[in-house]
């Protein structure tokens, strides 16, 4: 009784994670650009009674006998799937069609400040970003300055304008002035608006970025996600690079969460039923234990 005990255990723990892992889906259903989980498991040791043996002159021979000693958790995997686009109206959002992920960081140095309402030619230098991370949610905005941010007040890393493959961590920022109307986001990245002369002006052009195993990214806090050493070394390019594979970028739109909630809720049921199994194997041994 005390292996089926132990074994029962095993599946509480790992049914709960699966039910955890489900409840965070459910809770991102309307985050815009989520990215959903899902668990897998694999058995853990076997105690074999004894093992197989060959046919001889006078038997056939056996099979071995092994009893489980539970399960564990395989594995967590992530769902790259791409979400559902939907149309928003505006102007300063963004959703990438295919490959690809925004890079977004802080002010490794200070942006300079507008003039007059005027772009400062120096806004598109090629400049150093700290703690860069990368993001499918390109719901941006404008802050106080008129750069380009995320909600939370990040930089939106545009194109770095250095000849060749850049570093990681370069990049421009993307300056809109005050006194722009008519701001438009690109197919192939470029984002532009119409200046006080009733010109049409490029502000800069967004940065993605790609990795040989999305599936590696690490999730940090919202809706951004950083490499790690699985995910391996991104290759950096504007959208619609076709050298990279670089989805496009379609301006006024936004990638929504790509939870399916039938598929969620199958799965709760599944989990819930797993855990409720086990739960009964331990009440049942406790009675034989008892006998």
């Amino acid at each position: 009784m005390i292996r089926g005990m132990y074994s029962a255990v095993s599946g509480l723990r790992t049914h709960q994670t699966m039910i955890d892992v489900t409840a965070n889906n459910l809770s991102n259903v309307n985050t815009v650009g989520y990215k959903g989980s899902r668990t897998t498991f694999k058995d853990q040791l076997q105690q074999t009674i004894f093992g197989g043996t060959a046919g001889g002159v006078n038997t056939g021979g056996n099979n071995a006998a092994q009893i489980g000693l539970g399960v564990q958790l395989g594995s967590i995997d992530t769902i790259m799937n791409p979400g559902s686009l939907a149309a928003t109206g505006g102007a300063l959002d963004a959703a990438i069609q295919g490959e690809g992920w925004f890079r977004v960081g802080g002010a490794g140095t200070p942006p300079p400040a507008p003039s007059a309402g005027d772009p400062d030619p120096t806004a598109y230098a090629t400049v150093s970003f700290s703690n860069m991370q990368y993001t499918r949610a390109g719901n941006f905005s404008r802050n106080s300055e008129g750069y380009l941010v995320t909600p939370d007040g990040q930089y939106v890393v545009g194109q770095p304008t250095v000849v060749g493959t850049p570093p990681e961590t370069s990049g421009s920022y993307i300056f809109i002035p005050t006194s722009a109307s008519s701001i438009a986001i690109g197919s192939d990245g470029v984002v532009s608006y119409i200046d006080t002369a009733g010109l049409r002006t490029a502000a800069g052009t967004l940065s993605l970025a790609k990795f040989p195993n999305t599936e590696g990214m690490l999730r940090v806090s919202g809706n951004k996600w950083q490499p790690s050493p699985a995910a391996g070394e991104p290759a950096i390019g504007t959208p619609g690079n076709p050298v990279i594979g670089l989805g496009v970028t379609i301006g006024g739109t936004l990638e929504l969460s790509n939870i399916d909630l039938a598929q969620e809720f199958t799965q709760m049921i599944v989990g819930q039923r797993g855990f409720q199994a086990n739960s009964r194997v331990i009440s049942v041994a406790d009675q034989m234990m008892e006998e």
